[in-house]
Parts: C-alpha cells; structure tokens; sequence
C-alpha cells in the first residue's frame, strides 16, 4: 500500500504527526534493515541560506569563465613575444618565501594533525605546479633549460602529486566521517519521533538552525579541528595505512 502525496496533504498536522511516530516504531524495530544513506538529506533543500549561497557561487562561476575566456583571447592578440621583466630577483625570491611558510604550515598542521592540513596540502601542491610552469617557462632557449626541466620533474611535480594525493584521501575521509555522523543524528532524531517529540524537533535538519546547516561542528576552526577518521594514517597508501593501523 501507497500514501500519495494528495492524501498526505488532505491529512491534518495531528494525523501526520501520528504517522510519523508509527514510521519511526517500525523502523525501531526493524534496525537490520535500516540504511544509513536513508538518514542523509540533502542541505540545499533543508536550509534556504545554503541554496542562496550555492546559487550566488554558481553565478560567480560562470562569470568568472566567460571573463576569463575573453582576458585569455585579449592576450593572446596582445601580449609581445619578448619582454624585460622588472623586480625579477624580488618576483622569485618572494615567491620562494611564501612556498617556505607554506611548507611550515603544513608541517605544523601533520604534526599537529589538524582539518587545515587538507587545504594547505592543496595549496602547496599548487604552488609546487605553478613553480614547476613559470620555471620552465621563463627558462625555454635559455642555458638552465634542463636544471629547471630536472627539478620539475623530480622534485616540485612528484612532491605537488603527492600533496594532492594526500589531501584527496583525507578529504574522503572526512566526508565518510560526515556521512557516518549524519546517519546517526537521523538515527538519533527517529528514535526522538518514536518517543513521542515533535516532527519539527526530530528531524535532522530541525536540529540545526536556518544558515547554520555544514557549520554546526562548530565552533572552531579548521587549525583546532583533530582530523577525522584515523587521522594521518587516511594519508598514506593503503599498505602503508593498514600497517599503521595494525601497528597501532
């Protein structure tokens, strides 16, 4: 048997708050057949802000493509072949320096291991590619064309993939950490509808405010933050991980 939503719709705020508590019964009883994924739901639809948000960033987006498509023709048909840069000493050392704080940041946040570090990773991985292209680039018919083709290719690009790599398995991680967290506020919110709470308190998006939907864990930032799941063991390789872990 099937309740359509016209029925649903016709049935008074009593009624279906009455439904939900028998719902939430037969799921209590049945906990085997439970599926985490049938706790998830989707924050764009629960909280007004965040789709606001989602529709701004997409709008930004798009602007900055077609933006950047023109800048991109404009200098291709401007740009000269050939020019003296100023201040060129000052552009690399600089550059350098920042890439220097930015490996002591990240060095902190693995010893410290922090949510930070998958974001720092990324940037120095980044940083590492971009490095690895102006060297190169700006070293074409030049006689350090092969020292910057070596150090790009065994030093800065090895070194940006194994960032990447690193921040994409803690990433994973931490999404897998926020599925298994969110399952069981649901769960946690059926068996406050079983008991008799309110539909409007037991939901898991009544749980947190309009806005606040992704901020919730709350309250500090990125640097205090522990890392989820196994920590730096989600970074390595998963040999190199399961023997961390068995170690442990």
């Amino acid at each position: 048997m099937v309740i359509e939503k016209a029925e649903l719709r016709r049935m008074s705020q009593a009624e279906r708050r009455e439904l939900a508590a028998m719902l939430a019964e037969l799921e209590a009883s049945h906990p085997d057949q439970a599926q985490v994924g049938q706790y998830r739901a989707d924050p764009y639809r629960i909280d007004p802000v965040l789709r606001r948000e989602r529709r701004l960033a997409l709008l930004v987006s798009a602007a900055c493509c077609v933006f950047l498509a023109g800048w991109i023709v404009l200098l291709a048909a401007t740009l000269p072949h050939h020019f003296d840069a100023h201040h060129w000493r000052a552009v690399w050392v600089n550059f350098d320096a920042f890439l220097l704080a930015a490996f002591a940041v990240t060095a902190w946040a693995i010893w410290r291991q922090r949510q930070v570090l998958i974001l720092l990773l990324m940037l120095v991985g980044t940083m590492l590619c971009c490095d690895a292209w102006f060297d190169v680039g700006t070293s074409l018919a030049t006689s350090g064309l092969w020292i910057s083709l070596l150090s790009a290719v065994f030093a800065e690009l090895p070194l940006a993939l194994l960032a990447f790599a690193g921040a994409r398995r803690l990433l994973r991680a931490t999404v897998a950490a926020s599925i298994l967290a969110g399952a069981h506020v649901g769960a946690t919110a059926a068996g406050a509808t079983a008991a008799g709470a309110t539909a409007a308190g037991a939901t898991a998006a009544g749980a947190f405010p309009a806005g606040e939907w992704g901020r919730s864990c709350a309250g500090q930032s990125l640097r205090r933050a522990p890392l989820a799941g196994l920590g730096l063991d989600e970074a390595l390789p998963r040999r190199r991980g399961g023997q961390g872990r068995q170690a442990a």
